[in-house]
């Protein structure tokens, strides 16, 4: 959204001032269209590249803002949370060796970064979503302290009355409630952004959207979030929710979430993308400005549209059309938001070719796609790819075909004949498709992940798997072949001391519970039954009440008659515990001196894990 000072639109005295700059935009928007000021060429590519901190322990760093001040580059920039960040790359013709020149810039501010961030004691990871990444990082404490990312969270929790509720299922479970948007912030991207003709948009735009599900199903990433098999790009479902404005109610809700697919193929111009991106979201900020863009166009300059950019930022579509200008000539150009970030630069710059090749190589038979394509088929095949990846299969010109055969036989090709048409370096094409191929035959980014991680786990406890998956990212990342060549990882990728470890790392978080108003008798025969040593209690509300324990058990297998009634007649309510940020020798010091064989592992009241004896 740039460095606006913005603030809440709700109740603010600026309202009407910035929805009549907001209605001036675009009839301004209008009038750019109409008198054909837009650049039609050369078309320029662009793109984003959003990243993570880690620390030494590769966890999340909330660092951002000590490494960015040290880099002191005007191509990075901040993002929601600390331990993220962004650069910027330099816009270039679609021609010659643009893909490899960009390649290399990216490299470059990578290695540059990366440089700066060892000096702060940390490192860089490009992946959709961090593994290392848990609840704990989600507290408003990692909030990147500036206004509008504050402003962003107050307003959307305003609006929705509630917390963010995340229900995610694929082949694990997550459904977690959370207080603040920072969920969004474990999304990281590679947004790549193509320079379109606005005098062709609704083919061009439907196109997008119609290729959208078989170009992101070679290039997901983003397999798991907290431990959990969720998606294999979980990325679209976590960001669809995180910032989703609408509560659930009684009603039948008709309305789309901010970030969005959308519902039906574009129609009209780009000035009616906008009118219906308007209608159906509410701005959410609004900033002090008195340019009067329609003003501006009377003499002579051209207006930055401020208010509509604003309002723009968000609505996040996944194929979002941006307006801005260069070199004195306003443009209209895509910014592809679905394709994650990693595993390395390599397969970013392949996926954003493939993408773009695609786009610009459209067969004169898919002109009009509108007609000839349902848009609900366009739809369920991105979900379908952000499900299951390479495992999709699509709908595509009147057939099902799989993901592997669609991209080999029709978008490969598609895509080289596209950019041959602008005139991009056959070497630089041959290179870059190549990885596409080579991946569509062995494994993409989430199928590495998944296999990597079920592998670590035969070995190691969640926490320990989640950071040497880490480890062997950032390896791989650093040797920079791309992730078709990528080995599983050994183990010993990272050492992790036991005095170094945190209850977090030690916990069991997959605990049977019971409710104090469950039968006492039917909880100690389950405990016989798994040989289970200690039960914790909840309440109606789910706070920790209570604990049973291997002590409960003997009594009750000696004396059955005695347990009768409720669990809360029966259970411990003068609880020991401990905090997932305490060190195991805490927990190992507090077990010894109170003779007892197990902690709750509480966040407040809510119980978050157990620890026991045979933990340490």
């Amino acid at each position: 959204m740039g460095e606006l000072q913005v603030e809440k639109l709700r109740n603010n005295p600026l309202k009407a001032r910035y929805i009549k700059q907001l209605l001036a935009d675009i009839a301004a928007l209008e009038q750019i269209l109409d008198k054909r000021m837009f650049e039609q060429s050369p078309i320029r590519i662009g793109a984003e590249q959003e990243f993570c901190l880690v620390d030494e322990s590769w966890q999340p760093s909330n660092k951002a803002l000590e490494v960015l001040k040290n880099i002191d580059d005007p191509h990075f920039t901040t993002e929601l949370a600390l331990y993220n960040l962004e650069i910027n790359l330099d816009p270039v013709p679609l021609s010659g060796n643009c893909f490899s020149e960009m390649h290399l810039q990216l490299d470059q501010l990578l290695t540059m970064a990366n440089k700066v961030a060892e000096e702060s004691a940390t490192k860089i990871i490009l992946c959709g979503i961090l593994p290392t990444i848990s609840k704990r990082h989600l507290n408003l404490e990692y909030l990147t302290p500036i206004p509008r990312y504050k402003i962003l969270n107050e307003v959307i929790k305003e609006i929705r009355n509630n917390d963010i509720e995340i229900h995610i299922k694929g082949v694990d479970e997550l459904n977690i409630r959370h207080d603040s948007v920072l969920f969004e912030g474990c999304n990281t991207s590679f947004q790549a952004h193509l320079q379109i003709d606005p005098y062709d948009f609704m083919d061009t735009y439907n196109w997008s959207q119609a290729i959208a599900g078989p170009i992101l199903s070679i290039c997901t990433n983003s397999p798991m979030l907290f431990g959990r098999e969720l998606w294999e790009e979980t990325r679209i479902a976590l960001f669809t929710q995180s910032v989703d404005t609408r509560a659930s109610n009684f009603l039948l809700n008709e309305s789309e979430p901010r970030v969005n697919f959308g519902n039906s193929w574009a129609k009209g111009t780009v000035v009616d993308y906008y009118k219906d991106s308007i209608t159906g979201f509410r701005s959410l900020l609004t900033s002090a400005t008195d340019v009067d863009s329609l003003n501006e166009l009377k003499q002579g300059k051209i207006p930055k549209l401020k208010a509509l950019s604003l309002h723009n930022g968000t609505v996040y579509t996944w194929n979002r059309v941006c307006y801005g200008i260069t070199n004195g000539r306003p443009h209209i150009r895509i910014e592809n938001r679905y394709i994650p970030s990693g595993p390395t630069t390599e397969d970013e710059i392949a996926n954003m070719m493939l993408w773009m090749g695609v786009m610009m190589g459209r067969p004169k038979k898919f002109n009009a796609i509108h007609t000839k394509m349902d848009f609900k088929d366009a739809k369920s095949n991105f979900f379908n790819a952000a499900r299951y990846g390479m495992a999709a299969q699509f709908y595509w010109d009147g057939q099902l075909i799989s993901s592997q055969q669609l991209l080999l036989d029709h978008f490969l090709p598609m895509a080289f004949k596209g950019l041959y048409s602008m005139g991009v370096a056959p070497k630089d094409a041959e290179h870059y498709l190549k990885i596409i191929e080579k991946r569509i035959a062995t494994q993409n980014g989430s199928r590495w992940t998944i296999k990597s991680y079920r592998k670590l786990r035969k070995e190691f406890k969640l926490p320990d798997a989640l950071t040497i998956l880490t480890a062997k990212m950032y390896q791989g990342q650093q040797k920079g072949y791309s992730v078709d060549a990528w080995q599983l990882p050994r183990g010993d990728e990272f050492v992790i001391g036991k005095n170094e470890k945190k209850v977090y790392q030690i916990m069991n978080v997959r605990t049977i519970t019971a409710l104090d108003s469950d039968s006492s008798e039917l909880v100690l025969k389950m405990m016989q039954w798994k040989n289970i040593h200690h039960v914790p209690i909840l309440n109606d509300d789910l706070d920790l009440v209570g604990l049973l324990t291997w002590t409960d058990l003997k009594e009750y297998l000696e004396h059955p008659e005695k347990f009768e009634g409720p669990i809360k007649d029966f259970m411990k309510t003068e609880l020991i515990t401990i905090t997932e940020e305490e060190g195991m020798n805490r927990a190992k010091a507090l077990m010894e001196s109170k003779g007892i064989n197990c902690l709750p592992v509480v966040h407040g009241k809510k119980l978050v894990g157990i620890v026991t004896t045979k933990d340490l």
